[in-house]
């Protein structure tokens, strides 16, 4: 009765799958499903599945040497679903008989058992949503020209079991209602009319997305390989990459098993392999990736199925399942993932890659399809296949140019839906490759984001065993991983633990997020390491907390480790720096010594690449401070933009891990600092926005800048690591007769926000121009050097922006009671959608909901018209928060907040101005008159 193919009863599947199923049946169950379907038991696998293995390319093929031209513009490895659409929209862009694919195997594979074949746009992220949006609409176009692609537009339904995760789907509702995405929440009800199959006892309700659909991930790539083929794309099959060579820092050829081919690009689409070719270089190049085991469960056919079944995932069981030629197919994110090959070494030929099933592992998730899903009780079981999944370690893609060698690019990390990214990725790297940039910002995507320690094969082990999980778990705010942490520590770690720090993690650092006296220490004395978590859509556990630390930094003196930043030291013997330094950066950064500029570093498009400040240390050396993100982007910028009669002459040095940040906040600050130093702090000597190097305590050395990125009196210490503990505890010691408190990222982050702060990676990106966000006034047209960006901002001045930055206060907004704003709220203007706001939080001076993000001006017929300060100042505004609408008060500039500690540099300072006189923002308490 175990027979394979033999049909299962629902008493049998009881006995042998439950949940209080015992070990020994399970695994009788699965070896007698094994030996039937021809493959392995756990006690009988393969030797060469899991044997210890380096990268080894296979043999020469001798057709393969035939084929293989010597020259190619761009090599692209890997003929899987993202190599074969990057080769076909290089070929749409006219470079099909410059383009050449190498695929150690056969292209698009040989195992159509390892996919589920999901084409949604929903993503997590505005990028990825239009990318996945792009890929889907791809695979229409394909299928309306009648190329195999096995579309059907089925719809996805999900489901929701908590409270939580029905707001969650509200959230998704309201942007997908601004990004013109059809969707619907429905009732358990709704929810078992659109799958009749599916048991709704525990539903709270759903979200169904009618334009989502299924295809054949198979089907698709080998469509996009023929129709790239037909562009005069070459394909080389069974070729292996054995080196990529570069000269002065750029791709120039590439060794294989069937010869060598001279090029100008390479893009690794390897997939599963993406981090070993990346060791096949000079320098190699990081690729942050690692296999996991994922479970793929094959019925045969269902009577009665509905082949226009939706795609169909539950969350909250982590399951997912969908109709696939009269049968079922069904998966899930297990809570706590299998490596694949820990040793890191996966073989070549899809065979060995084939892994016997884990009933064991796969287990919960058969006990939640069970649940949801009754039928499967009594279907007939075809297979359970154990596929590789390959994942990032923050659960993003990989995609972008390497920051180890220029003209390097790399596609990875699909993370199980690579059908729904491959068109998009494809099309950006292709623009990327061809014309140097995209349309859209894909900094969140970039593998700059990553260190050579989240490449670490001990911390991918251990980090990827929870990042699956992460794919259905509720994307609450400030969501933190458990995995892979106290890696990165400044030296007052330990001093911040014990006093109480609760902490989150940036680029590997560990950084106060706040800080909870309660429950500090175990019960052994010792303090805990406690990882801050945000459970909640609503007013989090930890907002008094943050609400004491916010009132220390604007009425005594608030400390916080601000380590993280990044920080290069460039100098030079001439004035290379300088002139660097000029052509880099839109402002201009030739003032005197002791001077502190902001500034962006533009892009060709007058875009962010960095957002950061400059302190002239000397005539020939700056230190540069960045946000924590930019640590590998901005060296990767600096190096491939520097022009090359400057590179002998310029040196520049990540100085990240050498120095410990200390800033202090608040209107005692100076009177604290002016304690601990010789130096004379007054403001006629050390005024705002200037440097000094100091002496503090016992301790020399200090670079001190007078700012503290938050709009609130104070300064940032940089304190070479060695005297870090030493300044930290006479700080904090002196500090104690001003009632000196701790501040973590949470308090910073809402006075910076009230005070119209805009931060690289939340608020700028690589698209947002300075004219756009209130800052053209950092922006020096007239400097003698041509600086990077110039010519599209001056067009932009001339034209007028497209939006523009805006602060928003709610009004009727409880902050109690009432779902919160956590970014990516949609923002109406007169009943009609402009924007979204990116970043957002509680404003305790003014005592509202504050967003920040920016307005559109939009005509009936789409056309993007200039905004206007008198545009946004006549409108009446309202922001969607999880499908409520709540009205809001408009900002254009920086406000001055109450204090009972003015002054005046503070005040006259504005990070976002160019705007009308300023009006009294607090007077503001009544709901605007429509």
């Amino acid at each position: 009765m175990y027979k394979y193919g033999g049909k299962l009863s629902a008493s049998l599947l009881q006995t042998n799958l439950n949940v209080s199923c015992s070990l020994r049946v399970r695994n009788l169950f699965a070896s007698r499903y094994l030996q039937d379907a021809g493959g392995t038991t756990p006690g009988n696998e393969q030797p060469n599945v899991f044997r210890k293995r380096k990268f080894i390319p296979q043999n020469p093929d001798q057709k393969a040497a035939c084929d293989l031209p010597q020259e190619a513009r761009v090599v692209v490895c890997g003929g899987g679903i993202v190599g074969a659409s990057v080769a076909y929209h290089l070929a749409l862009l006219g470079w099909g008989k410059q383009t050449l694919v190498l695929e150690q195997d056969t292209v698009a594979g040989d195992s159509p058992w390892c996919a589920s074949g999901l084409a949604g746009r929903f993503e997590p992220s505005y990028t990825e949503l239009k990318l996945a949006e792009y890929s889907v609409q791809l695979i229409k176009d394909f299928t309306n020209k009648g190329l195999p692609t096995g579309w059907k537009q089925v719809g996805s339904l999900n489901l929701g079991r908590t409270f939580d995760r029905m707001i969650s789907f509200n959230r998704m509702k309201s942007c997908g209602v601004a990004w013109d995405i059809p969707c619907e929440i429905l009732s358990p009800e709704q929810c078992k009319e659109k799958c009749p199959i599916i048991e709704v006892n525990d539903l709270l309700g759903g979200l169904w997305i009618p334009n989502d659909g299924v295809c054949d991930p198979h089907l698709v790539c080998q469509t996009l390989i023929e129709e790239a083929k037909r562009m005069d794309v070459r394909v080389v099959e069974h070729c292996a990459v054995k080196k990529i060579r570069a000269e002065r820092g750029k791709v120039t050829q590439v060794d294989t098993t069937a010869g060598d081919v001279k090029c100008e690009f390479f893009v690794n689409c390897t997939g599963f392999w993406a981090r070993e070719v990346g060791t096949l270089s000079k320098p190699p190049v990081k690729v942050p990736l690692k296999a996991v085991e994922h479970h793929y469960l094959h019925t045969k056919p269902v009577e009665g199925l509905n082949p226009q079944t939706p795609f169909v995932r539950d969350f909250d069981g982590g399951i997912y399942f969908r109709e696939k030629d009269g049968c079922i197919l069904a998966g899930g994110f297990e809570r706590e993932a299998k490596v694949a090959f820990e040793d890191g070494f996966i073989p070549l030929s899809q065979k060995e890659r084939v892994l016997p099933p884990d009933w064991d592992h796969f287990h919960d998730l058969l006990d939640e399809l069970l649940k949801r899903v009754p039928a499967l009780r009594s279907a007939r079981l075809d297979r359970l296949t154990n596929a590789l999944q390959a994942f990032s370690p923050d659960c993003k893609w990989i995609m972008g140019e390497a920051p180890e060698i220029q003209n390097y690019y790399v596609s990875a990390g699909m993370k199980t839906i690579g059908v729904s990214a491959a068109g998009g990725i494809g099309r950006a790297l292709a623009d990327l490759i061809v014309k140097g940039s995209t349309e859209l910002d894909i900094h969140i995507l970039d593998i700059s984001r990553f260190l050579g320690l989240h490449n670490n094969r001990k911390f991918l082990t251990d980090r990827v065993k929870e990042v699956p999980g992460k794919h259905y778990q509720i994307n609450y705010p400030f969501d933190e991983f458990k995995t892979g942490r106290n890696l990165r520590m400044s030296p007052i770690y330990p001093s911040l633990k014990e006093a109480g720090a609760v902490f989150g993690q940036t680029m590997g650092y560990e950084r106060p997020n706040y800080f909870d006296q309660n429950d500090k220490k175990d019960e052994f004395g010792i303090p805990r390491f406690r990882i801050a978590e945000t459970k909640t859509f609503g007013k989090p556990h930890w907002f008094d907390l943050v609400a004491s630390e916010y009132n220390a930094c604007r009425e005594r003196i608030g400390l916080a480790d601000y380590s993280s930043f990044t920080k290069y030291d460039l100098w030079s013997k001439g004035t290379e720096v300088v002139d660097l330094l000029q052509y880099l950066c839109s402002n201009d950064v030739d003032v005197p010594v002791g001077s502190i500029i902001h500034t962006g570093m533009q892009n060709e498009k007058g875009g962010y690449e960095n957002d950061c400040s400059l302190a002239r240390l000397s005539e020939k050396h700056y230190i540069m401070i960045a946000p924590t993100i930019q640590q590998t982007r901005s060296m990767s910028w600096i190096r491939k933009k520097m022009p090359n009669h400057l590179r002998s002459g310029v040196n520049v040095a990540d100085v990240t891990s050498m120095y410990t940040a200390i800033c202090i906040l608040g209107p005692y600050t100076r009177v604290l600092l002016s304690e601990l130093t010789d130096t004379d702090l007054t403001p006629s000597n050390f005024p705002f926005f200037t440097y000094k190097e100091l002496d503090v305590g016992l301790a020399n050395g200090i670079r001190a800048l007078n700012l503290t990125h938050t709009g609130e009196l104070g300064y940032v210490l940089y304190i070479p690591n060695e005297y870090a503990l030493h300044v930290y505890e006479r700080i904090y010691q002196a500090g104690q007769k001003y009632n000196i408190q701790h501040a973590g990222y949470y308090a910073t982050r809402a006075l910076r926000i009230e005070k119209f702060y805009a931060f690289w990676g939340q608020d700028l990106d690589t698209n947002t121009t300075p004219l756009e966000c209130g800052r053209s006034w950092r922006v020096k047209f007239n400097k003698p050097i041509d600086f990077i960006g110039r010519a599209a901002l001056e067009k932009q001045r001339e034209e007028g922006v497209k939006r523009m930055y805006v602060q928003l206060l709610l009004n009727d907004h409880d902050h109690e009671v009432d779902v919160w704003c956590w970014g990516n709220e949609p923002i109406y203007r007169d009943g009609k959608y402009c924007g979204m706001t990116t970043t957002t939080g509680y404003g305790y001076t003014f005592k509202k909901q504050v967003c920040l993000g920016f307005v559109r001006n939009v005509d009936e017929q789409g056309n993007e018209l200039p905004v206007t300060n008198d545009y946004v100042l006549s409108g009446h505004y309202e922001v969607e928060v999880a499908g409520m609408r709540f009205e809001a008060k408009v900002n254009l500039h920086s406000p001055n907040l109450p204090t009972k500690f003015p002054d005046k540099e503070r005040e006259a300072y504005h990070a976002t101005r160019d705007k009308p006189d300023q009006a009294d923002l607090l007077s503001f308490m009544t709901k605007p008159q429509s």
